[in-house]
């Protein structure tokens, strides 16, 4: 592990593994280099790039600066893009995928940007976020019920609740728990864009980077549709589906992807 300083002085903390160009992977809800899909990808794409995994500002082994931005966390990739040498290529997942979108709109130097289904709600084939979402999430959040934080964002996300109560007796639950207080951060970035309704047209029409915008193929209608909606707007956006796929991506499937992008 190491650590580097973000424009406001919060350490951040990242690994770095491999040998090539360089890439940054963006974790989604909860993730972090300890728990999470990105130490199994960065491994199977660290044969050809040098991967840069790191924790975002509250997890881990980060800072968490107050008060909270998405501005903030943007600087955080930036200071990793610094680190790599000045640009390169920046994958996202989920929340973060949402937050990598930002990162390119605000005009860090990224060569090629990759999303995998940033949680966007465009239509009526699934419920829009309420409005009181985020003011309650915090609500937990301050009163240190950390354990019904996540209960609360498993549930809308779609986790059944059988599967919530057998998540707490496991391993894992304790790890979610240590990064509940993050959970407002994601909602942030992705709150704007779960309205149910389309996506604004010309809200990242400055970024230049070519984009690969990925979903699954069993992943909810809901998901597919923003998804393409995303790529259709994106100036110099592609669009790839995989074949049985979910959100949970299987790192082996989504790498050769990766790689075949970013090399060529």
């Amino acid at each position: 592990m190491k650590k580097i300083l973000s424009r406001d002085g919060t350490p951040i903390a990242f690994d770095r593994c491999g040998e090539g160009p360089a890439v940054i992977v963006v974790d989604g809800a909860l993730c972090y280099r300890a728990s999470g899909p990105s130490g199994p990808l960065a491994e199977l794409l660290s044969k050809n790039f040098t991967v840069y995994t790191y924790d975002r500002r509250g997890r881990g082994d980060s800072g968490n600066t107050a008060p909270y931005s998405v501005e903030r966390e943007v600087e955080d990739i930036g200071a990793l893009i610094q680190e790599a040498g000045g640009s390169a290529h920046v994958y996202g997942m989920s929340s973060g995928a949402a937050l990598a979108l930002e990162a390119a709109c605000q005009g860090l130097s990224i060569h090629k940007l990759a999303l995998f289904e940033a949680p966007f709600i465009v239509d009526n084939t699934r419920a829009p976020l309420p409005d009181d979402y985020l003011p309650r999430l915090n609500q937990l959040v301050g009163a240190g019920k950390r354990g019904a934080a996540v209960r609360m964002f498993m549930k809308l996300v779609g986790v059944p609740g059988f599967f919530i109560a057998m998540m707490r007796l496991m391993p894992v639950w304790s790890k979610l728990v240590a990064v509940a207080h993050t959970l407002p951060y994601d909602i942030s970035i992705v709150q704007d864009y779960q309205k149910g309704k389309p996506l604004p047209e010309n809200r990242w029409k400055g970024i230049e980077a070519p984009t690969l915008v990925v979903d699954g193929g069993k992943s909810p209608n809901w998901m597919r549709h923003s998804m393409e909606e995303l790529a259709a707007i994106l100036p110099t956006a592609t669009h790839r589906r995989l074949a049985g796929q979910t959100h949970m991506v299987k790192p082996e499937v989504l790498a050769p992807v990766l790689v075949d992008f970013f090399a060529h």
